[in-house]
């Protein structure tokens, strides 16, 4: 027999050998690996998808009638898939679990021959003998807290008194939209709001709502001031924010899509009651309707806030995605993925899904975050879908993206591609930056801050980025060539949620002027924006000069520094009354609204100058209609006055750097004006 010592000693030297045989069979492992790597192209080793069927019904997700619950999802490469079933949204062991079955074209589906509602869901599938996590499938409208469970509910339990003759309010066409983009939770937020249900959808349906000087603020301000159409950020439910903890009062944009279907839960009174967010939010936009606003929904289907967990991956590993060329997810989003918008069942999701917020929620127009990444055929088929329900509805987008992406540029819904799109628009970022400066150059000026060089990319905005024989496209500070089709394909900004607001950049930019000369650079921007051709855009606030204490990413910023103080309005009177009755000028003179780019060709003729920072142009002939005859429009971005000649004519004066008069009460008789430093003139005569 061994001896206990010799046996420990033969163990030891068993216990070696296979550690020296694991290493070695761990290091010829990596050389056959490396050996493979090395003979394969980089796109042999991303999976090829193209083989998954498409399923072309419309009845994915959960359907619900008054004896039966049914439920489908598409799921080709599960090998099993299975429903659990909750009486709660969080905690707590399921009371059912029951197997689907597998049904055509990659689809697995159970009736129960019962009505369920209120009780919560998941799904799980098996991929190669492996259980998934479970979760809601993409399809989901209905969740409870942190969009864990999906909830059965019956829609038409959701539609507020007076749903059902809901209408959105007139639009003739796209050129007279005046967006207006703000946060849920901004409007509300400050003590001064006078809103009582701060931070909620139910907040934006308040109405006589005034701060303490008793000046409107909310939805009545909003109608005040006269935009068309409110553009809400991410209103989807989003991830970043935890709905059980709501007393904790977290600010998150919501550009981290969890449930694309749902509104998000922490604007509502209820998170855990899928109902109850839902009809909330259908207050809100009835609200919005009734006081003559259309509402457009801030869209993030470029990426999901979740990578390997996500709904899409956990019931079909890889498909909805983007591979790079070693097979791992790319990241055009920087935000750790991007979706693969060409591929049949994630066109088909984007689709259905803006159709369902236009039909059940009567949403009037959607903003694509990070446009760039999704596929042209996408974008076009989104516009068709859309158009079908109603023409009316208005579809825009950023044409860029955030990183490199494996889909070639010639088939991204990308800005120089615009011309591509129908009845799609973007966002144009070479009059934004030509007006305040380089949107990442925090220090540099732009044309209303006395900047020179920037006359080419300023005439290239006022014609919204559309071909003009007066334009010399080697100047223009971004594009060489003209990219939209028609002036209703781009979106006129000087600034948006993102980056610094335009009254925190001129603080940054010109701190050397004083506040009364940086409110007039502030004037001036708004001027040139509501009298240049294209869509018009607002950022929430820039009417009343609206700061973000010099944050430049405010994205996850508490809420004392996203939220609007209402009391800039009494501060900044006069830039309110001043963007106000711009809008006015705007909405009463078709000619600052052309309608195709022939019009403006004819009809709007820059006047030379030799000064860089003064731009003049005529809109002559009546243009578009207008009642007035002929419009000269003067802008000196010098931080000194200018002289200019007129020409001749009955000239009334419609706006200087101190107001607007639509009447035009006041006549010019010298033949020559002095334009103060940074500011705009417009002059009519009939």
């Amino acid at each position: 027999m061994i001896g206990f010592e010799n046996l420990v000693l033969k163990i030891k030297d068993l216990i070696s050998l296979a550690d020296l045989i694991t290493k070695r069979m761990k290091l010829y492992s990596l050389i056959v690996l490396a050996i493979v790597l090395a003979s394969c192209q980089p796109a042999d080793l991303v999976m090829d998808y193209s083989e998954y069927p498409v399923y072309h019904g419309t009845d994915l997700g959960l359907q619900l009638s008054s004896s039966a619950t049914n439920f489908k999802i598409w799921a080709p490469s599960a090998d099993e898939a299975r429903l659990h079933l909750y009486e709660t949204d969080l905690g707590g062991e399921a009371i059912r679990t029951l197997d689907l079955k597998k049904g055509e074209n990659g689809t697995w589906s159970l009736e129960i021959p019962e009505n369920l509602k209120g009780q919560y869901y998941t799904f799980q599938v098996s991929v190669e003998g492996q259980w998934l996590d479970e979760v809601p499938d993409p399809y989901v409208y209905a969740v409870g807290t942190n969009g864990q469970r999906g909830h059965i509910i019956d829609l038409e339990d959701t539609n507020p008194e007076g749903w059902n003759s809901d209408q959105r309010p007139p639009l003739n066409g796209f050129e007279d939209i005046i967006i207006y983009e703000l946060h849920v939770r901004d409007v509300s937020m400050h003590p001064n709001s006078g809103i009582s249900q701060k931070g909620k959808f139910l907040g934006l349906t308040e109405s006589a709502t005034k701060n303490a000087e008793g000046e409107k603020t909310g939805l009545d301000h909003i109608r005040e001031l006269g935009v068309t159409h409110v553009h809400l950020l991410p209103s989807f439910d989003y991830r970043s924010i935890d709905e059980s903890k709501l007393e904790e009062n977290k600010f998150n944009w919501g550009y981290d899509p969890q449930h694309y279907n749902v509104p998000e839960g922490s604007y509502s009174t209820n998170p855990a009651d899928g109902a109850v967010r839902i009809r909330e939010f259908k207050q809100m936009v009835k609200s919005f309707h009734d006081a003559g606003i259309r509402v457009i929904l801030d869209v993030v289907y470029n990426h999901t806030g979740a990578t390997e967990n996500s709904n899409f991956n956990q019931l079909v590993p890889g498909y909805y995605y983007r591979q790079d060329s070693l097979g791992g997810f790319s990241n055009a989003s920087a935000c750790g993925n991007e979706t693969a918008s060409e591929r049949a069942m994630m066109r088909k999701f984007i689709v259905e899904s803006v159709a369902f917020w236009a039909e059940e929620y009567h949403i009037d127009g959607f903003r694509f975050d990070l446009m760039g990444i999704h596929d042209i055929e996408t974008m076009n088929a989104v516009s068709e879908k859309l158009r079908q329900i109603d023409p009316s509805i208005f579809v825009y987008g950023e044409g860029w993206t955030a990183g490199d992406s494996p889909l070639p540029d010639n088939k991204k819904a990308l800005k120089k591609n615009t011309h591509l799109l129908d009845g799609v628009a973007a966002f144009t970022d070479d009059y934004r930056d030509a007006l305040k400066g380089h949107v990442f150059t925090f220090d540099q000026k732009g044309f209303v801050s006395g900047e020179s060089g920037l006359k080419e990319s300023i005439k290239f905005g006022i014609v919204a980025s559309t071909e003009h024989p007066q334009v010399n496209y080697n100047e223009v500070n971004y594009s060489d060539a003209p990219w939209a089709k028609s002036p209703l394909q781009t979106i006129t900004y000087v600034s948006c949620h993102d980056n610094h607001t335009l009254w925190d950049r001129l603080m940054i930019s010109a701190g050397e002027f004083s506040d009364s000369e940086r409110k007039n650079m502030h004037k001036l921007a708004l001027a040139m924006l509501l009298t240049s051709q294209g869509v018009s855009f607002l950022h929430a606030g820039v009417e009343m000069c609206r700061t973000k204490e010099g944050e430049e990413n405010s994205f996850e910023s508490p809420d004392s520094i996203n939220r609007i103080d209402w009391s800039w309005k009494n501060k900044h009177k006069d830039v309110f009354e001043y963007t106000k009755a711009l809008i006015q000028l705007r909405k009463q003179h078709p000619a600052f609204r052309m309608t195709s780019t022939e019009m403006i060709q004819q009809h709007l003729e820059f006047v030379e100058t030799t000064d860089s920072n003064l731009l003049i142009y005529r809109l002559k002939d009546h243009a578009n209609g207008d009642d007035w005859k002929e419009i000269f429009l003067a802008f000196n971005g010098n931080t000194s006055s200018r002289n200019i000649d007129l020409p001749k004519g009955d000239w009334r004066i419609a706006v200087t750097d101190q107001l607007v008069d639509l009447e035009g009460k006041t006549g010019l008789e010298s033949s020559t004006y002095e334009v103060p430093a940074s500011s705009a003139l417009v002059l009519f005569s009939r």
